[in-house]
Parts: structure tokens; sequence; C-alpha cells
């Protein structure tokens, strides 16, 4: 039987790589890598421009406060205003730069609210100026403001349902562009044509899909209407969707509403856009804490996506090879991957997809396998809950099951959170104010 000193130390180390992958992508030290002040003009990436007279700031997202506060402190009193979106908890002390807070995953008044803020701060920027738009996980939700005819009730009733329904981001994201005035490339139509736009991005993205992070306001949209309506379809909540969204998709599927920017709108000339912080930057931070502990490390994927029961199954496979095989590394192992999953929701219960990922591995590990898994939302949030995700090993599962505390029940009610906290394996972590997706870290241990 597998020691529970063991046991312990292991979940401690997998929480420790967690960590260690979270700090590398914090918006203070990812932004001061991208950005410098110099004495012939404004370095962004490999770039230099001539400095402009004053620059402006917005953007949105839940590191978008902490990127806006890394920038502060690179250009100053340069910085002539400027408005970034968070969610609530995820702000910072700033001077020239306002913080709202707005709805999420849902957007709220406050999310259209901010997206009116930003499109009056950027009436502002004249020709010799240049606008910094930083953006970040959630942004999607923090910042909109719907086309004529659709009412912020009916983009909420359409994301709840998307949601619900198990969307990807690429496909909710497809469907809000074709409903907001923001999304889709739409925010540069706020600024003037020749000022210079920077985007600056902390992807939480699968493939670092720009048009998709944050839905894209800066870059061209590559999806259309057909897309859109395709998705609802697909999906099955067609018939369920509001008539004012069922009515614009439809009639910009027919050509009568005008379309999002496409590649090759010059509009797109001005603009540059550089991801400055990922999920496999992450994941390297975490594979050197890692092997600093002594483990065989494998990076196996930042693709990761699926539906959690089939995830839960595939994460059950590798650490059964790794046990009986000693494949892709040795144990003891530490086998890492990041990207986003899915659930599909069907209960009244409380969770996200890491803890429900989490406990449906833990259903599947037998008693006496040297297993821990960790899987955690890096902002620090997963779902409408207070924990990062769930950390589960069979030691911990099964004296559950030994006291009547059974997985299946809160499954079968997307009740993750309320099984793990009477298991004692929720991770709480408090807000992060970074996010590139989610991590997850399987150790499969050794006995010496």
């Amino acid at each position: 039987m597998v020691r529970k000193a063991l046991i312990e130390r292991w979940r401690r180390d997998a929480v420790r790589c967690f960590q260690t992958a979270v700090q590398a992508v914090d918006p203070l030290v990812c932004l001061s890598r991208w950005v410098r002040l110099r004495r012939d003009g404004l370095q962004v990436g490999a770039q230099t421009w001539p400095l402009p007279e004053r620059v402006w700031v917005v953007g949105a997202g839940k590191a978008s406060a902490r990127m806006a506060q890394a920038l502060e402190a690179i250009l100053g009193d340069r910085i002539a205003g400027g408005i970034v979106v968070s969610k609530e908890g995820y702000g910072a002390d700033l001077r020239r730069i306002q913080v709202w807070e707005a709805g999420h995953p849902i957007p709220d008044e406050r999310s259209v609210g901010a997206a009116g803020a930003i499109r009056r701060q950027l009436a502002a920027v004249q020709t010799r100026d240049g606008v910094f738009v930083l953006l970040s996980g959630g942004a999607s939700a923090l910042l909109e403001l719907p086309v004529e005819g659709v009412s912020l009730a009916d983009v909420q009733a359409m994301t709840d349902l998307l949601l619900r329904a198990g969307a990807t981001i690429h496909e909710l994201n497809a469907v809000r562009k074709h409903l907001s005035q923001v999304k889709g490339g739409q925010l540069l139509r706020w600024v003037p044509p020749a000022v210079p736009v920077w985007t600056l991005v902390i992807s939480d993205v699968v493939g670092n899909d720009l048009s998709v992070i944050g839905s894209g306001p800066t870059v061209p949209d590559p999806s259309t209407y057909a897309d859109a309506v395709e998705v609802l379809h697909r999906l099955q909540v067609w018939d369920c969707v509001p008539d004012a969204v069922r009515v614009h998709l439809t009639e910009g599927q027919a050509g009568r509403r005008p379309e999002t920017p496409k590649p090759g709108d010059p509009r797109f000339a001005r603009s540059r856009v550089w991801v400055i912080g990922d999920n496999q930057t992450a994941l390297q931070a975490a594979a050197q804490a890692a092997r600093a502990r002594g483990y065989h490390v494998a990076v196996l994927t930042s693709f990761l996506e699926g539906s959690v029961v089939e995830v839960a199954r595939w994460v059950r496979a590798v650490a059964r090879q790794v046990q009986m095989y000693g494949q892709p590394v040795r144990p003891p192992a530490c086998i890492l991957m990041g990207g986003e999953t899915t659930v599909q929701v069907r209960g009244s219960g409380l969770g996200g997809r890491n803890q429900e990922l989490a406990t449906r591995v833990g259903v599947l590990l037998q008693e006496n396998e040297p297993v821990v898994f960790l899987s955690a939302g890096t902002d620090g949030t997963d779902g409408p809950t207070d924990a990062a995700g769930g950390l589960v090993d069979p030691w911990h599962v099964h004296r559950a099951r030994q006291a009547g505390i059974h997985p299946e029940p809160f499954l079968a009610n997307n009740d993750a959170y309320h099984y793990l906290a009477q298991v004692g394996s929720l991770l709480k972590t408090g807000p992060t104010y970074t996010n590139v997706m989610d991590l997850l870290v399987l150790i499969v241990g050794s006995e010496k």
C-alpha cells in the first residue's frame, strides 16, 4: 500500500509545479520583456516606433489590470489615460489608467458600460498618439457592446445556453463576434486611421488563435455569420436562443448585415499583435520545477481539448502506461498537459471543468496506485467557484468511499465542488492576475 506520507509529498510537488507555472506567466514578468522605452523611440517586441506624443491604454481580461500596472511602470507619465476591464477581485493599484470591473463569464451592464467608456476614451486619440490594447482571458465577457436590435439580455441568454451546451471557446466566440460592435476587429473603428495600435496578449486559447483570444477586437475575423448559425444548430440550441439573435444572424447570413472585418482589410495595416504569455510558457516552467524535485518529466501537449469524460479516460491511460512500461518516462514521473476541456452541464450543482475532470480521474484510480492528479485554471478560478480546481489521489478518494462519500451522485449533478470539498481535494489559490487556460499535473510516483 502506498504510504500517506508519499502521497502528501507528491501532492505538495504537484501544487508547487502549478504555482511555478503561474508565476512564469505573471503579467509583471511577461510584459516587461516586450515593451521598452528607449532614447530613440518606443520598442515593442523587436520593432521600434517613434515616441508618440501621448499613449493611451485600453483593454480587458483577468490579467489586464496587472498588464496595465506593468505598462505604467515602464511608460510612466507618457500614458495620457486609459481604461482596462477586469473580473471582480482582479484589479490593481494604478495611477493613470482606470480599472473597471464587469461580469464574467456572462456579460452584464458593467460590461456594456465599460465598452462605452473605452469608446469615449478612444475618441480623444489624435494622429500623433499611440494606443496599447491589453487582452487576456475573460475579455469576451468583460467587454461587450451588442449590435443594434440585440439586447444585453439576449446576449446573456445566448452565452449561457452555449456554455451549458459545452461549446468550445472557438464556437462561442464565433457567435459572440457577430452580435457585437467591439469584437472581431471592430475596436479599430474607434481609433483614428493613422494611429498605431499595439496589442499585447496573454493567451487563454489553445493554439494562440488571435482571432479567438478576447474575441479578437484588433485582428481580422475569419469567422462568418454562416459559421455562427452552424454552431447554434450543431449544438442544438438554435430554437432556444432569443428571437433577436436568430433574426440578426439570419439577416447577416443573407448579406443584409455588415460582416466583421476580414483579412486584407486596410485598417489592420497599422495594428500589431504579440502573444507575451501562453500555456506553453507555463508548462515549461512547471517542467523545470518538476525536474528540480527529482522527477522524470514529459510535457505532452498544450493543445488539450475535449469533454472531461474523454480526457479523464485518457489521463488514466497515460498513468497506466507510465506504471506498466515506463513510457513516455519512467517513475517517478511528472506528466504535464495544458489546454481547456469542456463540460456539458446537466445538473444544478456547483463546480467547473477542472474540478469535474479531477473528480472523474479520481473515480478511475485503483486504491493502491501511486498517482496524484491536479487540474486547475491558471487564473485561480474554475467555473463560478472560489476554487482553481482539484487535486486527487487514490488515498483520499477511497477513504472517502469508506466514509460513505461517493463521487458518482455528485458527478450526476455537476457538483464536483462539494464532493472535492468533503474529500479535502479542492485547490484554492485566490486570484492569480493571469490566465493561460488550464494546467494538468499527473504524478506517477515510486515507493523509493
